[in-house]
């Protein structure tokens, strides 16, 4: 895949946008139509909203699933069979009658999502090598930022015109695009030729977990997704408190999506110019900075003003944006020929710590800025903790090497 034509090779990034969008998009879309949802199947809104628990139960319990099945089936069999059960169970919900038939379509819609999720990364680690793996995962992780702000947009089009069963035929057809896409760029395995020579055995979970530097950096990727659903998770709260109507509060989330975006791609320019360790280095450092901001206005000032607040989350999306490519790459390197099932511990453990941070801060929404400044702490230093241990295991796998060497 890597020798192949530009078009074939900017089609292949579509694709894995497409893929590593799925989830988000999915879980976004149909958020316009809880209204309309409630009024056609006559039920409340906790139970509409439960739709939505149920599908990201249905994303955690699918992240450790395919990588045993690409195992077993390989990367495009697996796709298929994720992609065809996100497909029907989206056309089934379309066509529920009850919000019970539609929570379990729900989740089965969950799990066929989770092959694009998981899988998509694998594709790159193991068809590239670790610089163009870096460079692909800088330019797809920041266009993830966009699904959030423009999946409600589309679903809100959608179901003003054709009603809200639509959003999910229209979220079949989407299933159905990249089945064709996956039948045209993804190779069956007899045709698959190996980018990677060097043999390397098939990992358990146990091993992916005790690889400290595969740990670190999911550490690291984990707790700042935890810092900034720890935002994401309050900030309406605070913003209400503060006076401001439902309007205000939808634009609030503008800049940190812009500047998610920017950061990704200013961090591929700091690759370039500093290498991928030193980046992470800075960039971390970045965080910090603004994780003091923060905690600097929401715990020891207190200020009545949500703007310092605004402009110190709006750097901390910029730094998550270019933190995310780096240690997602970094991690899923260390099992290259296992890739499927490495990305699925990967992304089970960010969920957990990410949906941990949030649910916590969550329990003490009442407190507003000050949950979110105590949280958003916490999430450092945890952070702070995974950099270190991924630091140490690196600095002894350099001197291990070193030895060999020595000893040749």
């Amino acid at each position: 895949m890597n020798n192949s034509s530009p078009s074939r090779y900017f089609l292949f990034l579509f694709y894995l946008s497409m893929l590593s969008m799925l989830g988000f998009i999915a879980t976004d879309m149909y958020l316009p139509a809880f209204k309309a949802i409630e009024s056609s199947l006559q039920t409340t809104p906790e139970q509409v909203a439960m739709s939505l628990t149920t599908f990201l139960a249905g994303l955690a319990c699918g992240q450790l699933l395919y990588g045993p099945l690409v195992n077993r089936i390989g990367h495009r069999n697996a796709l298929f069979a994720g992609l065809i059960l996100f497909g029907a169970a989206s056309v089934f919900i379309g066509n529920s009658d009850s919000m019970l038939m539609m929570n379990i379509a729900r989740f089965f819609q969950a799990l066929g999502a989770c092959s694009a999720a998981v899988i998509w990364q694998a594709l790159v680690i193991e068809q590239y090598n670790a610089e163009e793996a870096q460079g692909i995962f800088g330019n797809i992780m920041p266009l993830v930022a966009l699904s959030p702000a423009i999946a409600p947009l589309v679903g809100a089009y959608v179901q003003s015109h054709l009603g809200w069963r639509a959003i999910f035929i229209t979220l079949a057809l989407l299933g159905v695009m990249l089945i064709v896409l996956t039948m045209v760029l993804v190779p069956g395995r007899k045709h698959v030729t190996a980018v990677k020579s060097e043999p390397v055995a098939r990992s358990g979970f146990l091993d992916i977990v005790k690889n400290r530097r595969f740990l670190g950096n999911v550490i690291v990727f984990g707790a700042c997704s935890g810092a900034f659903f720890s935002y994401l998770t309050l900030w309406p709260i605070v913003m209400e408190q503060h006076g401001y109507d439902a309007a205000a509060i939808g634009l609030s989330f503008l800049p940190q999506t812009a500047m998610f975006v920017i950061g990704g791609f200013a961090g591929k320019i700091l690759i370039k110019k500093a290498g991928a360790d030193r980046a992470l280095a800075v960039l971390l450092s970045l965080f910090g900075l603004c994780v003091a901001a923060i905690v600097l206005f929401t715990v020891i000032l207190q200020l009545n003003s949500i703007f310092p607040l605004l402009i110190a989350f709006s750097v901390l999306a910029a730094a998550n944006g270019a933190i995310y490519p780096i240690v997602v790459n970094n991690a899923l390197q260390q099992f290259s020929r296992d890739a499927a099932k490495a990305a699925g511990v990967q992304n089970f453990l960010q969920t957990g710590l990410a949906f941990g941070a949030s649910y916590i801060v969550a329990k003490f929404a009442t407190s507003g800025a000050l949950a979110i400044g105590c949280g958003i702490l916490i999430c450092a230093i945890v952070v702070f903790f995974g950099y270190k241990m991924q630091l140490k295991a690196q600095q002894q796998s350099q001197l291990d090497q070193a030895g060999s060497h020595s000893k040749a």
